[in-house]
């Protein structure tokens, strides 16, 4: 058993590890370091956001913070409002309260049965672990702990290759669209803004900026110009033959079966979303299973296509997408960006249609950088993650996707796994793929408490 346990990252993925360690009856107290970066606990940058219009994309009666409690967050919301359904997609922000709400309970839980919480509002600087503990400098502190936790969430964006550097210094070009949105006031004079990017993110910013700013027309450009599919508006009954056909994948463990296997499963129901949503609970020991080469496969030929399935828009935001649209004041393109430099009207991008040969531009006096969530620890600018790499503490995932580790979440490093360091939540997507939503949060958080406290 780890008594003196650190967890790096303020997040709901370090939130709910400490809630999970804080909820288990343990014969002596614990010594918990809990290093948040200064936000606020909890709720991280998934959840940070102040805005209604930012619906969850999983419904309500999915989302608690305890596995062995998936309906809390629902229970937590019918208390404020018995109006609200299992079914609804309910704002993000509403969801970040219930993680405080949740932590501050557990904190309060802590304090009474004798547990030592120490809650430091700062990042850490450097992390040395070694087989027998792990020491954490932070400042002008050194800190010996049994184990630490990477808890740190998605990374810092770095701007796309071909973005001038006078582009990046005017400010007009934007990487931490969170930021730009939180700091937005309502105007009414006209903004033509471009998005790079139409998945979850684009459309939470076309959709904020689009209400703060109403004379705003948006162009959004991506490789293939799709938004993301749309969720029922009620939920489905599970797919019937969703065990035969998880059996048949787990027994040829083949990118193109895969995709014959689906595409011959989804023939067979009235809904596909019924398909792709039992495979959910499975991914990660799917993903495990599959060979170095296929997974290249998938990434390269079949990634887009299945995020554009697997995470989906609340029907209400598709809806005012749409709106928007046939107003004339969203834009989609299919295209590469090639570069983005100054222009007499702001900003200019320079880019490849889809299918054509010549060159085209565009011109905006906002673009918005909005491709998805960064986990490469390779390139980031990460303080910590940049010492570790350095030192060779860590290591990437063979595609640049998060930290190399093993599928219960220890570290690996010269090809073997740390016995008292961890990762959880969006740096272990390389080893598990599906890593970044609160189910499989809640499901590594639970599966590491019992870790950290066997024995």
């Amino acid at each position: 058993m780890f008594r003196r346990v650190a967890i790096i990252g303020g997040g709901a993925a370090g939130a709910t590890l400490l809630s999970e360690l804080l909820e288990r009856p343990v014969a002596q107290p614990l010594h918990l370091d809990w290093y948040t970066g200064g936000g606020i606990p909890g709720r991280g940058v998934a959840y940070g956001t102040r805005s209604e219009r930012h619906l969850l994309n999983v419904r309500a009666a999915s989302m608690g913070m305890f596995a062995s409690r998936p309906g809390g967050f629902l229970e937590y919301m019918q208390k404020l409002d018995p109006t609200i359904a299992g079914t609804d997609f309910l704002p993000r922000c509403w969801y970040g309260d219930y993680l405080e709400a949740e932590t501050a309970s557990a904190l309060t839980r802590a304090k009474e049965n004798g547990h030592d919480i120490r809650i430091v509002p700062h990042e850490v600087d450097a992390v040395v672990p070694e087989n027998d503990g792990v020491t954490l400098f932070q400042s002008e502190s050194t800190t010996r702990v049994e184990a630490a936790v990477l808890a740190l969430g998605a990374l810092t964006p770095r701007p796309l290759p071909g973005v001038d550097e006078a582009a990046l210094s005017s400010g007009r070009y934007v990487t931490l669209p969170w930021q730009l949105l939180a700091d937005a006031k309502s105007d009414t004079q006209p903004h033509n803004v471009l998005v790079i990017g139409l998945g979850l993110t684009a459309v939470d910013v076309i959709i904020e900026l689009a209400a703060k700013w109403p004379n705003a027309r948006f162009t959004a450009i991506s490789r293939h110009g799709v938004l993301p599919e749309v969720h029922q508006s009620r939920a489905a009954l599970p797919f019937e033959d969703s065990d035969e056909l998880i059996e048949s994948m787990r027994d040829a463990p083949d990118i193109r079966t895969w995709i014959h296997l689906l595409r011959d499963a989804i023939t067979h129901t009235n809904d596909w979303r019924r398909v792709v949503d039992c495979l959910r609970p499975h991914t990660p020991t799917l993903w495990g299973l599959l060979p170095h080469n296929d997974r290249a496969r998938f990434l390269r030929h079949a990634r887009w296509a299945w995020e554009r399935a697997r995470h989906r828009l609340p029907p209400q935001v598709a809806k005012n997408i749409e709106a928007l649209e046939k107003e004339g004041r969203l834009h989609r393109l299919r295209g590469h960006m090639h570069s983005v430099t100054p222009s007499d009207h702001g900003l200019q991008m320079t880019y490849l249609p889809k299918g054509e040969h010549a060159e085209r531009t565009l011109d905006a006096d906002l673009i918005v950088q909005s491709v998805g969530l960064e986990t490469d620890v390779r390139r980031t600018q990460h303080v910590l993650l940049q010492q570790m790499m350095t030192n060779g503490h860590i290591r990437s995932d063979p595609f640049g996707l998060g930290i190399h580790a093993t599928s219960d979440g220890r570290v690996i490093h010269n090809d073997h796994a740390w016995p008292r360091l961890f990762a959880i939540g969006s740096m272990l997507r390389g080893t598990l793929w599906e890593s970044t939503a609160m189910p499989e949060i809640r499901q590594q958080a639970r599966q590491l408490a019992d870790q950290l406290l066997a024995g």
